[in-house]
């Protein structure tokens, strides 16, 4: 058991975790920003496997990662935009629709694979790693927190760029009386609907990156179902973390080292069944839900769509 604590273990753990916990993060960071504004997206899912195919895609055939994200982003805001034109303009059901992106996302991006590929799974060769002078040579955090894909820290930085906008901007404020008060926000004169679309847009973009991020960074491969539940991850994530950016990141960082520590097990040379190593991040949602589950984020217009005149 000791063989655990030994530094190559934990710097696979911690680095597994901040590569698994990335895709989680930005996915996470677009579903709060979409529920401040009052929509609650369960497209997620079908986000991140439409931005992790089309980004997979765009890498492969331009062999620049960075093509690769822009791609994701678009196809996550492709995605999205149905959830646009069904939710915020039309005023469906959210949680339909969202389902419906979601079911629509895996079959889309299981077909085009199939019929792109076949039954064979291409993979991209390693990315190009930023290494921060001094840090990374930090022992156990160091390599695995700072030899890491530039995105990742611009992901970090994302974070509490979002936090002073949430509390320092017009920005920010608008969001939160779209959630809040959507028809104060109407009666000082600030479209709800444009509020509720740009954030819905921005979310599919995140989702988007993150979805391609993990066919790019984390497996350098796509394949079906790919992403096995970390959309709806990132809701719980989203909505635990009461709207927080801050805890979002925490958040993922934690349930990435779940879903990564299959690699640190196997490096200290413990034994256990897949199955059984696969089910923690499932439990640590159960577990998470359950003793913060009532303290959770939900502004009073999520998932209620906005009439003007309507009470």
């Amino acid at each position: 058991m000791s063989s655990i604590f030994h530094q190559t273990v934990l710097t696979a753990l911690i680095s597994g975790g901040i590569v698994a916990g990335v895709p989680l993060m930005l996915t996470a960071i677009g579903e709060t920003i979409s529920e401040r504004a009052g929509v609650l997206n369960l497209g997620l899912e079908g986000m991140m496997l439409v931005g992790a195919y089309v980004g997979f895609i765009g890498a492969y055939y331009g062999h620049s990662s960075w093509l690769g994200f822009l791609l994701g982003a678009i196809g996550g805001m492709i995605a999205c935009s149905f959830m646009i034109v069904l939710c915020v303009w039309l005023g469906l059901d959210q949680i339909v629709v969202g389902i419906a992106i979601t079911l629509a996302g895996e079959g889309i991006t299981s077909v085009l694979q199939g019929a792109q590929f076949g039954t064979s799974y291409p993979r991209l060769g390693a990315m190009a790693e930023v290494n921060i002078p001094l840090l990374h040579k930090i022992p156990v955090i160091g390599p695995a927190m700072f030899e890491q894909h530039l995105l990742v820290y611009l992901g970090v930085a994302l974070v509490f760029v979002l936090v002073w906008v949430f509390h320092n901007t017009n920005v920010g404020l608008n969001l939160n009386a779209a959630g809040q008060k959507p028809e104060a926000l109407d009666a000082a004169g600030v479209s709800v609907m444009a509020t509720r679309s740009y954030a819905v847009l921005c979310t599919g973009a995140l989702a988007g990156i993150g979805g391609a991020y993990l066919s790019i960074i984390g497996a350098g491969v796509f394949t079906p179902f790919m992403t096995q539940g970390q959309g709806y991850m990132a809701i719980v994530i989203c909505m635990l973390a009461r709207g927080r950016p801050a805890w979002v990141l925490v958040a993922s960082f934690l349930f990435g080292i779940c879903l990564s520590i299959t690699t640190a097990l196997q490096l200290a040379g413990i034994n256990i069944s897949t199955d059984l190593v696969n089910m923690l991040p499932f439990i640590a949602i159960m577990v998470a839900l359950v003793l913060f589950g009532r303290r959770s984020y939900l502004p009073p217009a999520l998932a209620i769509p906005y009439v003007r005149g309507a009470r």
